[in-house]
């Protein structure tokens, strides 16, 4: 049968309204060419790939051009960009939207790959964790179920032990010990999983019905990320315990009050359900002391989650090994990969010592058509049980390029090499009697402030100081960029260093924008005087 008659409208070009209706016949016009031929064109896809390839190459030679934080108001980039989508696309149009990243986005953007960016904590990169990515997109496939990517599963299983086993964790927490681990987006993701899993083994022994009682406890450095998790998976907020910390025990969670905090919302009625320690919190970099708070939560049939977020990847060397003593007393853990060990954003490893509690408080029941005749009668992993997401990206294949190609000796050496230039960092704070070092160091995240004049004195004007002194730094066009903390009414500038491209000589240009700033403001306060 022919196809039925189409109207076509054609425009002469004459007047924005000369539009002529055409009556023809379908199977007298040439049929298109198939349009899908052109959205995955080989050649294409070689031409434009080589291009984007040259575009990220000249940004990484070139990274010390760009300001690290852009000097821009909110608006700037949507007054530069049309404000509708284009109806067809220009002349060699993937070109041209290069030269816009180029020209209006790389200018307006935290290059949190520069080599003076100190904010924050790092989100590092890498040759291959890049490729790796990229990798990942091309191929482009959905590794929900072990039948729907076997591959892909079985690598992410293999992947996770092979980290785990570099991180030094307990087998317990691994596939080989009967525990597992999976690759998420954050960590953030990591702390809701475990959560709902622990709320769901919890309300099958106490009912459904007391999910108000239920509490949950960090420390007062926890990320806001525990907070958040623990809104959406419906514990109440006046249920979220946060333990008080002090500076003479650099920060980190009391066992003894935490076992206080758990005996009287007991003793109230209340049921503790979910503890989240800290190794590297966000502010300072303090330490929980996993076996004693382990031990604490035990007692009262807590699930306790390990969040190394950042901290975690020191884990790599050995000598760092003791911060995580207890480990294999807690039910899960989790750290970004993304952070500082060369994965790319977003990766976050998350390991947990029963997978079943996981797969019961996330599964979903397997409909016909995820069902796949090669897996049955095996325990096959689906990861779309471990996450609140069913689709899922195929995050495995940069981490493991990663460890292909430089292998746990040479993540240890990458590490280990931004830890000696913030022990190189703090040196140099120590050696101005301007300064002092305001928490301990123990990665390579350095908190310091500038000290108030004496005749000044107060802790509120050496705060305003040291937020003024923040402010002029990061104003520098040439970095570097900075972030800062607020501890116990202490504010503190925070220099983290860990970006792939940081070498020892960012580290000394960057402290000696600290000191030319300081001693402005301190000229001048002295001169008010």
């Amino acid at each position: 049968m022919a196809p039925p008659a189409q109207i076509c409208h054609t425009n002469n070009g004459d007047s924005p309204n000369a539009v002529a209706a055409i009556r023809v016949v379908a199977k007298e016009t040439p049929p298109p060419p198939p349009r899908s031929a052109s959205l995955l064109d080989a050649d294409e896809f070689r031409r434009h790939g080589h291009q984007v390839i040259d575009l990220i190459a000249d940004y990484y030679a070139n990274m010390g051009s760009y300001p690290v934080h852009p000097s821009v108001t909110p608006g700037f980039l949507r007054d530069k960009l049309p404000a509708e989508a284009p109806s067809r696309p220009e002349r060699d149009a993937f070109a041209a939207a290069l030269r816009d990243v180029r020209d209006h986005i790389l200018p307006g953007l935290t290059h949190w790959q520069s080599p003076r960016h100190f904010a924050h904590f790092p989100a590092s990169s890498s040759a291959a964790g890049a490729l790796g990515e990229a990798l990942a997109a091309g191929i482009n496939v959905l590794p929900f179920t072990w039948a729907a990517s076997p591959a892909a599963t079985e690598l992410e299983m293999v992947v996770t032990d092979w980290l785990g086993k570099a991180l030094h964790l307990p087998e317990n927490l691994l596939f080989c010990g009967g525990g597992g681990g999976t690759l998420l987006g954050t960590s953030c993701e990591a702390i809701l999983c475990v959560l709902v899993a622990a709320r769901e083994k919890k309300l099958a022994e106490i009912g459904g019905k007391r999910i108000g009682d239920l509490v949950v406890y960090s420390s007062d450095q926890n990320h806001f990320a525990f907070r958040k998790a623990a809104r959406i998976a419906g514990i109440h907020l006046d249920n979220c315990r946060e333990i008080p910390t002090r500076r003479d025990s650099e920060f980190a969670m009391s066992a003894v009050d935490l076992s206080a905090a758990m005996k009287d919302d007991v003793d109230a009625g209340l049921v503790p359900l979910f503890l989240c320690a800290t190794i590297g919190t966000t502010q300072t970099g303090a330490v929980d002391p996993v076996s004693e708070i382990c031990a604490v939560a035990a007692a009262h049939g807590a699930w306790v989650h390990v969040d190394a977020a950042y901290a975690g990847s020191v884990l790599v060397c050995p000598e760092f090994r003791h911060l995580a003593d207890g480990v294999e007393a807690a039910d899960s853990f989790s750290m970004n990969a993304h952070k500082w060990l060369l994965a790319n954003t977003d990766c976050c490893a998350l390991w947990v010592r029963q997978p079943a509690l996981l797969v019961a408080a996330l599964g979903t029941e397997q409909e016909y058509i995820l069902k796949d005749a090669a897996a049955e009668g095996h325990d096959v992993v689906d990861y779309k049980d471990w996450s609140v997401t069913l689709t899922r990206r195929l995050r495995v294949l940069k981490l493991w390029l990663v460890l292909r190609c430089h292998g746990v000796e040479g993540v240890r050496e990458h590490v280990r090499a931004h830890v000696n230039m913030a022990a190189s960092f703090e040196r140099m704070v120590r050696a101005d009697e301007r300064f002092e070092v305001a928490a301990r160091r123990q990665f390579a995240l350095v908190c310091f402030r500038l000290r108030s004049p004496e005749k000044l004195g107060g802790e509120k004007k050496a705060n305003e100081i040291n937020r003024r002194l923040l402010e002029e730094v990061n104003a520098t066009s040439s970095g570097p960029y900075m972030s800062s903390a607020k501890v116990g009414d202490v504010y503190m500038l925070r220099c983290a260093i860990g970006s792939t491209l940081t070498e020892e000589r960012h580290i000394t240009e960057a402290w000696k924008v600290v000191q030319d700033r300081a001693a402005d403001i301190l000229g001048k306060l002295k001169s008010t005087r």
